[in-house]
């Protein structure tokens, strides 16, 4: 029964864990301890094939498909491979194939840590991009992969159906800039390039995908209509001369020898790239040996993916600070002894909480085990006691806030520690880095220095000071500490112009616990202004959609703060807008019942800001056209939607019939 026991708990954990990590896009273990896992697992089943089940998580690709996106069918099956962890595994892997086959040849890859996507082409144009979702029914993200310049939106040479696997990633540049951005105005640390891009890609609002560069490599030709090809490698140069980025640098081989010594050069390298990687894939050459070979229920014989260890230092925590964020949050952060790992040098890792601490026993002096989660994010292990300096004692963060000197206190039922300081300088600064910030009020050239030196100098204590700015404009320019004049005018402007925002960028730059910009643009759409917001009853706000009850005790504690009010009167008295102009728009329906579709690219706006706009009007935008659909808004280089509509008789208007379409 213990065998029995131990398979049905391995089971529950994987589901668990796969969910985290293909539909919530937040996993809470690394990919090696995942790994683990499903190794011990895959082990247990075939020692006791009794106890194997078909619905086993071994059985089975991973995620469900997000129901927020499109469904769809995939032609050709997405899988996974077979995971390998040894040398003699992938001897062993490529022996039998040498067996079995007839002189075949293999191809070494990197293995991208990305997200799994599906492109499709109709006569040489992108027409669909899927997740892989279950394997069987993925998620359309097509209008996000618009956004990633490095997808051809067409190709030259026209097949009829074309179909290309790749993997959708984010550099590791992009990644820690990001989480800089993050970490200045106090908001979430990101685990790993996977999950963000991963989490991007997914997002209901292209414009994110845009702003986060997302980029892609292919690795397989599924489908194409008309042309058949002899190899994997052909098939990659190929798709290479029809502007494709393929996977970078792939190795053709002969032997088990050539084959690990290109997993093991990929191996050398992996921390110099500018992407990550989570292993090398070996893959059968032939495309006829491919179909020879076939699948088993799961993964296919062809091919398996070798994972890497990740790379474990050990190094000394020389000491443990606390950082204050926007929401008052105490953030433990290990100062470590600098080590070299993963291609970087390490001098810090979060602690994340108290309950963190005490669950790996970390105290200052301790030798500790660190690793990069996903190869780029510091974190600590585990301690080795057995090294552990008599003196060192259990560490617990302080029971006041290291910035002001107010009680920090525990949050009830939570593992956060929070100052309750309604003062605090730390707290104000990030506050205000976050209200500047390009999700909330917008302010160009507001960046974290320049309010550190506001506030050092006494210019703003808090975001009502910003809009008085303009009064100090002289003193400003000759002491420099925002820039020169130029500098200067360009903030105040910024400023100035900031104050036309909908309210709902107000609302996101107030940096009310639990309220995203989202939520700020669901209240936006639902109140006439501020004050209705701030008058709001329990009932009105538990009504919103996706609106619980967590969040809304955040927002009503916000609003009944007198300081939050006299915070408000001030910004008024600045000019900054109260009245929402989503609302406004949202009374106009003339769009009601009409369904537009949106195709190329437009003079003056993002297809995102249309979007928006036919929304605002009560009009619908879908994907696809069919004869339900009411108007194309097609741009330049507009594709198989163009001519579909053409077809059906649809009526085709340009970015200015819209405009029009509004006026008149």
């Amino acid at each position: 029964m213990e065998i029995k026991n131990r398979i049905e708990e391995l089971r529950k954990l994987i589901e668990y864990h796969n969910d985290r990590y293909y539909n919530q896009d937040d996993p809470e273990i690394t990919d090696y301890e995942y790994d683990q896992l499903s190794l011990e697992l895959r082990r247990l089943e075939k020692e006791y094939p009794q106890f194997a089940t078909a619905d086993s998580p071994t059985q089975k690709v991973g995620g469900t498909s997000k129901r927020e996106l499109r469904k769809v069918q995939h032609d050709v099956p997405v899988v996974s491979l077979q995971d390998v962890f040894s040398k003699e595994e992938v001897y062993s892997f490529v022996n039998k194939m040498i067996q079995e086959l007839s002189d075949p040849t293999f191809v070494v890859e990197k293995k991208i840590d990305g997200l799994s996507v599906v492109l499709r082409y109709v006569d040489g144009n992108f027409v669909e991009g899927i997740t892989r979702g279950d394997g069987v029914i993925g998620e359309s993200v097509y209008e996000n992969l618009l956004e990633i310049p490095n997808i051809p939106k067409s190709i030259s040479e026209k097949y009829p159906y074309l179909e290309v696997r790749g993997e959708v990633y984010m550099t590791n540049e992009t990644f820690e800039r990001i989480n800089r951005r993050q970490e200045e105005v106090g908001g979430k640390i990101y685990q790993t390039a996977r999950n963000l891009a991963a989490g991007t890609l997914r997002q209901l609002d292209s414009s994110i995908v845009r702003e986060r560069n997302l980029d892609i490599f292919v690795f397989n030709l599924e489908i194409c209509q008309g042309r058949e090809f002899a190899s994997h490698s052909e098939s990659l140069n190929w798709l290479k001369s029809q502007g494709f980025h393929v996977s970078p640098d792939f190795c053709v081989c002969k032997t088990a020898d050539e084959v690990w010594e290109a997993i093991s050069s990929i191996g050398n390298s992996r921390w110099s790239l500018p992407f990550g990687i989570d292993g090398a894939v070996v893959k059968v050459d032939s495309l006829s040996d491919r179909a020879k070979l076939g699948m088993t229920s799961k993964v296919p014989r062809w091919a398996v993916a070798y994972k890497y260890p990740p790379e474990q230092k050990e190094t000394t925590v020389e000491n443990i600070e606390v950082q204050v964020g926007r929401t008052g949050r105490l953030t433990p952060l290990a100062i470590l002894k600098p080590v070299r790992l993963a291609g970087t040098t390490v001098s810090r890792a979060t602690l994340h909480n108290q309950d963190y601490i005490d669950m790996k026993d970390i105290r200052i002096g301790d030798t500790v085990i660190i690793q990069k989660a996903g190869d780029i994010i510091p974190e600590v292990l585990r301690s080795i006691p057995e090294k552990r300096p008599p003196e060192a004692q259990r560490y617990v963060i302080p029971n006041t806030c290291p910035k002001c000197g107010a009680p920090a206190v525990r949050e009830e039922n939570g593992v956060e520690i929070r100052c309750t300081g309604t003062e605090c300088v730390a707290q104000a600064i990030r506050g205000i880095i976050y209200f500047a910030s390009k999700d909330a009020m917008n302010i160009e050239g507001l960046g974290p220095s320049s309010v550190e030196a506001l506030m050092t100098d006494g210019y703003i204590k808090d975001i009502a000071d910003l809009y008085s700015l303009y009064n100090y404009r002289e003193e400003l320019t000759n002491k420099g500490i925002v820039g020169k004049e130029k500098s200067v005018d360009n903030l105040i402007r910024a400023i100035d112009k900031s104050k036309e925002n909908d309210i709902d960028k107000l609302i996101t730059g107030f940096g009310i616990r639990n309220v995203g910009k989202q939520t700020a643009r669901v209240l936006a759409a639902n109140f006439p202004d501020l004050d209705s917001i701030m008058n709001a009853k329990y009932e009105q706000l538990i009504a919103l959609p996706d609106f619980g009850d967590i969040m809304v005790q955040d927002i009503l504690n916000f609003f009944a703060r007198p300081e939050v009010h006299s915070l408000i009167d001030r910004l008024k008295a600045s000019g900054v807008n109260m009245k929402s102009k989503a609302l406004e728009k949202k009374k106009d329906d003339r769009f009601s019942g009409k369904t537009f579709v949106l195709t190329g690219t437009l003079p003056s706006m993002t297809r995102d800001e249309a979007t928006e706009i036919i929304q605002m009007y009560g009009g619908k935008v879908s994907g696809s056209v069919s004869k339900k659909t009411s108007y194309v808004l097609a741009g330049e280089d507009a594709g198989s939607k163009l001519t579909k509509a053409q077809e059906l008789g649809i009526p085709i208007i340009s970015e200015e019939d819209l405009k029009n379409m509004i006026n008149n």
